[in-house]
C-alpha cells in the first residue's frame, strides 16, 4: 500500500487549487458511496484530487488510487480497503472503478462492511449502477460531470469571472445579466474560440493538438469502453465513426433511420441501438419530442453531437454553423439539468415551458410569434432585446 500512498502523494503535489469548478460544491461529499460519471477528459479526476488536496491531509485517512494501476492485477480491492481500513483509512478515491472486473460486487461488500468508510469512485459515463454484479442502486448517489460550460471556460482560460445565473432570472431578466457580463469583457471576442476548443479541461495544455486529443477521446470511446460496457463488437468499431463523422457535418433535420442504418450498412434496429450507447457514452444528444415517454430504441427526431468540439474534431466536410449553435445550447442546458425536448414550433422545448428558436443575428421570431414564452437565442449578438437573447448568454448556466 506504501507505493499507492507514494504515487497519491505525487499526484496532490501537482494538482493546483487556483481555480475550481463550482460543482464541487454541489456534490454530497459526505455520503458513504458516491460515484462521478462522465466522458473521459472532463475533469472527473481532477475534481477528486482537489477536494483531496483541500480538505483531507493525511494519506493514511483520506487516499487517492487509481484501480487501473498495476498494483491491484496481484490485489483485489477488497484486500486493499481491508488494509487501507485497519490502518484508520475513513475516505477512499477509487478511480476508473468500471476498469476493475467485479467492480459492482466488491464494491457492495465494502459498503456493506465498512458503515464508516466513504468511498468516491470516478468512472464512464457507460457505468450502469443498476446492471453490475449487485444492485448498487440503493447505496449509491451518482452525479454526472460535464466539460466545461462557456462560463468556466472564460474563468479557467481567460481569468474573467463571469456569473452563474439560473435559466429562470436569464430570461426574465437577461439584459441585466447581459450588462454584468459586457461591463467585464465582450463575450463574442471569446465565444468561437470556446465553441472550437474550448469544453475539455484540457484546453489548458495548449490549442495545437487540442482536436486530437478529443479525437482520441472519442476513438478511447468507441474501441475500449463501448466494447467493454456494452458489448459492441470491435469490427463495428469503424461504423460508428462513420456514423459520429456524418452527424458531425450534416444539418439535424428528422432523422431518416433508414437512410442512416443504409449509409454505415447496419440494420434499422442495430443503429436504434448504437444511438442509445453514443448518447450514453456523451458523444450524442438525442432529442425526442417526449423525454417522459421515450421507450428503448425509439428513434430520435433529431440527432446531435453532444458538444461543438466534437463536431470540430470529426466533420469530414464543412461544419453548419446552424448545427454548431443547436448543438451548444442543447448540451449547455441539459447539462445544467433542465428537460429539453423537440417542437415543431422552434427547435427546442425547455421544461415543457419555453420555446427556444436558435439562429444568428439577423434571425426573426416568426416561428413562435403566438407563443406565450418564446424565446430567439441569437448568435452574433452581445446585449438582449425583448425576447431576443444572445446564444452565450447560455453558457452561464453551470
Amino acid at each position: 500500500m506504501e507505493q499507492l500512498i507514494n504515487k497519491c502523494s505525487r499526484k496532490l503535489q501537482l494538482t493546483q487549487t487556483d481555480y475550481v469548478r463550482s460543482m464541487m460544491n454541489t456534490i454530497g461529499w459526505g455520503k458513504r458511496l458516491i460515484a462521478l460519471r462522465g466522458a473521459k477528459g472532463v475533469g472527473k479526476t481532477t475534481l477528486m484530487l482537489q477536494y483531496l488536496k483541500m480538505h483531507h491531509c493525511d494519506l493514511r485517512t483520506s487516499l487517492y488510487v487509481s484501480v487501473d494501476d498495476a498494483y491491484f492485477v496481484q490485489h483485489s480491492l477488497v484486500d486493499f480497503v481491508a488494509q487501507f481500513y485497519n490502518y484508520g483509512g475513513k475516505l477512499l478515491m477509487l478511480d476508473e472503478v468500471h476498469k476493475y472486473p467485479g467492480w459492482s460486487r466488491e464494491l457492495k461488500n465494502i459498503y456493506d462492511d465498512y458503515p464508516d468508510l466513504s468511498v468516491v469512485v470516478s468512472a464512464s459515463s457507460l457505468l450502469n449502477l443498476m446492471a453490475g454484479d449487485a444492485d448498487l442502486s440503493r447505496r449509491c448517489v451518482h452525479y454526472d460531470i460535464f466539460g466545461l460550460s462557456f462560463r468556466e471556460y472564460m474563468q479557467l482560460v481567460h481569468h474573467i469571472e463571469l456569473p452563474m445565473v439560473t435559466l429562470e432570472d436569464l430570461l426574465n431578466d437577461s439584459l441585466s445579466v447581459c450588462q454584468a457580463v459586457t461591463a467585464q469583457c465582450h463575450p463574442l471576442a471569446y465565444f468561437d474560440q470556446y465553441l472550437s476548443n474550448g469544453y475539455y479541461p484540457f484546453v489548458l495544455e495548449g490549442s495545437d493538438d487540442y482536436l486530437m486529443k478529443v479525437e482520441n477521446v472519442v476513438h478511447y470511446m468507441l474501441n475500449v469502453e463501448l466494447p467493454q460496457l456494452r458489448g459492441v463488437e470491435v469490427a463495428q468499431v469503424r461504423k460508428l465513426l462513420s456514423l459520429l463523422a456524418v452527424l458531425s457535418s450534416n444539418v439535424p433535420l428528422q432523422v431518416d433511420i433508414t437512410k442512416l442504418s443504409a449509409m454505415i450498412e447496419v440494420s434499422r434496429q442495430t443503429l436504434l441501438g448504437y444511438l442509445q450507447h453514443l448518447s450514453e457514452a456523451k458523444l450524442l444528444n438525442l432529442l425526442y419530442s417526449d423525454e417522459t415517454s421515450v421507450k428503448k430504441l425509439q428513434k430520435p427526431d433529431k440527432i446531435y453531437l453532444e458538444n461543438p468540439n466534437l463536431m470540430e474534431a470529426l466533420t469530414l466536410d464543412t461544419i453548419n454553423v446552424g448545427t454548431r449553435r443547436e448543438a451548444f445550447l442543447l448540451g449547455q442546458l441539459r447539462a445544467a439539468k433542465h428537460r429539453v425536448e423537440y417542437t415543431s414550433n422552434g427547435d427546442f422545448l425547455v421544461d415543457g415551458k419555453w420555446t427556444i428558436e436558435v439562429g444568428g443575428a439577423s434571425k426573426g421570431g416568426k416561428q413562435i410569434a403566438n407563443l406565450p414564452n418564446g424565446i430567439v437565442a441569437s448568435d452574433g449578438i452581445e446585449l438582449s432585446y425583448g425576447n431576443k437573447l444572445p446564444l452565450w448568454l447560455f453558457g452561464l448556466l453551470y
